[in-house]
């Protein structure tokens, strides 16, 4: 798979080169910046915008409620190819159309489905393929002009080395999803066993003992999973962190144990600290504390643990929220027994969270030079009504009056110390949903601020509340990271000509430390004998070069 998109990679950058040649005119135009319309294309009626993007299940763009307001209000004719919200098939159409030049005026992506990285923006800026967006925001996007000005992130993120905005990708400030290596357990177990929360890794190996050897569950059989976890909802980062700062996330998009060592990009999977960290993880497998899948297991499989339909089995689980690992709203209320453990305690005092800044780098929206200045324009004031308050919530959550409403008098925000700016109703119909939104494709301007002014329930174990729920339980993470070392990955640009060395180099180091972590943990070698040997392995795979490559970025990110 990854020759096939490299191939049709190079294929892309011949493509665009073609059509850059073919339309040389309107390539010209398009890349002056200007974002005016040519008396020509003023007079020539609607704007005629093709635009790839993910549909979901329940979703017609074509007929949508949001997509009908927005032709109507920018005087926008839509034309859709349209893919999956399924990952791989919808980044290989992307590369099909780009590799065959038959590519749309918008590519409108979702960060989770399918985007552009910062080196293919670079690339296709560089080749006259994405259009520089600097003038058109200034001159027709007073919203995304203030985003831009008010976030550093969002700047970072955004604009390229060159100083060009050639895509613009979404701001998502998701406030749980900033700390996703938490852990979440049975708090009616801890109860029936008269057991305390842990706080420390030695209080925690107790507390699992409990769960495994004295019945928590009441069925008489030895049944109970103490731990568990899947291969997206990794169980290293959150134990690991009780000795050394580890900054993985546990959704899979951050899989990098890479920091900063006083301003220097460092790795810390060849640690000690990383060894001892190991070393308990182990300890816990070695007494048939952690379940024997919850390395290798999918999240169904995990959720199949949490749903047993004979007795409540699982005692605790690394997830980034309960409802991966137990399907909320349950006949028996189980789902309302796990509560978030906050960063235990290791040997040595440390207990840090790992932090994970919640938006993807790269692009999600990005003009073509197949878009007339016409619909350059049309396009960008689209967006910009998108980053209003307004326009967000029409297209996160549909109509106003059906799908959300304002806020009435008592209503309080998930923050409760700021003012509530909408509320989301509940569906009247609970058969097939409205295609009235665009949902996560509309989700630009998604600040903490706006998220946390959502109106949500107050009773944090009623499905309805279940936002408040997570909230609270970030709380107890939010700023146990370590700030120093915090490497700005979301902000960092490689140069497109070490792009593909610099992938390779990432995708062979951290499958390398993923493979002999859990050869390490599971005994198939010895923390002792051959550690040495797997620090030594790094060489192989050019640490050096990779870490220079990183820091070279890096730097490059501190001037800009």
């Amino acid at each position: 798979m990854t020759n096939d998109r490299g191939r049709l990679r190079t294929a892309a950058r011949r493509g665009g080169a073609l059509t850059v040649a073919a339309t040389v005119v309107l390539a010209a135009a398009a890349c002056s910046g200007s974002g005016e319309p040519t008396e020509e294309e003023s007079v020539g009626g609607p704007a005629q915008l093709s635009v790839f993007a993910p549909q979901g299940p329940e979703q017609d763009l074509a007929t949508n409620v949001f997509t009908q307001q927005l032709s109507e209000q920018f005087d926008i004719e839509f034309s859709w190819q349209t893919t999956t919200w399924d990952g791989v098939p919808a980044a290989e159409k992307r590369n099909i159309a780009l590799a065959s030049g038959d590519y749309p005026d918008l590519f409108l992506l979702i960060p989770w489905v399918d985007q552009f990285r910062p080196a293919d923006v670079m690339r296709l800026g560089q080749q006259g393929v994405a259009l520089p967006l600097n003038d058109l925001i200034r001159e027709h996007a007073p919203n995304i002009q203030a985003a831009l000005d008010s976030s550093a992130d969002l700047r970072a993120m955004s604009t390229a080395p060159d100083g060009n905005i050639y895509g613009l990708p979404q701001l998502v400030e998701c406030y749980h999803c900033s700390y996703q290596a938490k852990l979440w357990m049975n708090s009616e177990w801890l109860e029936e066993l008269g057991l305390d929360q842990p706080t420390t890794t030695e209080e925690m190996r107790e507390v699992l003992r409990a769960f495994k050897t004295r019945d928590p569950n009441g069925n008489g059989e030895a049944d109970e999973v103490p731990l568990s976890a899947s291969v997206r909802d990794d169980l290293i980062p959150y134990f690991m962190n009780s000795f050394i700062y580890d900054p993985q996330g546990t959704s899979g998009n951050n899989r990098s144990t890479l920091v900063l060592n006083q301003g220097r990009v460092d790795l810390q999977a060849n640690k000690e600290g990383w060894r001892e960290g190991l070393r308990y993880i182990k300890s816990l497998w070695d007494e048939d504390l952690i379940d024997p899948g919850a390395f290798t297991q999918n999240p169904d499989a995990l959720q199949q643990i949490g749903d047993n339909s004979e007795a409540v089995i699982l005692g605790s689980a690394t997830v980034l929220h309960p409802a991966i690992a137990v399907t909320l709203g349950q006949e028996d209320g189980r789902d309302k027994d796990y509560d978030p453990v906050p960063p235990l305690t290791g040997p040595t005092g440390a207990a840090y969270a790992a932090y994970n800044f919640p938006s993807v780098p790269g692009a999600t929206f990005v003009l073509t030079n197949k878009a007339s200045a016409n619909d350059q324009v049309a396009a960008i004031k689209m967006l910009d009504y998108i980053y209003t308050t307004q326009g967000q919530t029409e297209g996160i959550h549909g109509e106003k009056g059906v799908d959300w409403t304002d806020p009435e008098e008592g209503d309080i925000a998930l923050d409760p110390a700021v003012e509530p700016l909408y509320k989301v109703l509940p569906a009247e119909d609970e058969g097939t949903p409205r295609n009235s939104k665009w949902e996560a494709l509309a989700q630009y301007n998604n600040t903490l601020a706006y998220r946390n002014a959502m109106v949500v329930p107050e009773d944090i174990y009623d499905p309805a509340g279940y936002e408040r729920r997570l909230f609270e339980a970030t709380q107890l993470y939010a700023g146990k990271e370590d700030k120093a070392q915090v490497f700005p990955s979301w902000g960092i640009w490689v140069d497109p000509a070490d792009a593909t060395e610099m992938a390779q180099l990432q995708t062979n180091i951290e499958n390398y430390v993923t493979q002999n972590s859990l050869a390490f943990i599971t005994g198939s070698k010895d923390l002792d004998a051959d550690w040495d040997a797997y620090v030594q392995g790094f060489e192989g795979l050019q640490l050096g070069r990779y870490l220079e490559l990183q820091q070279a970025a890096y730097d490059q990110y501190l001037t800009r």
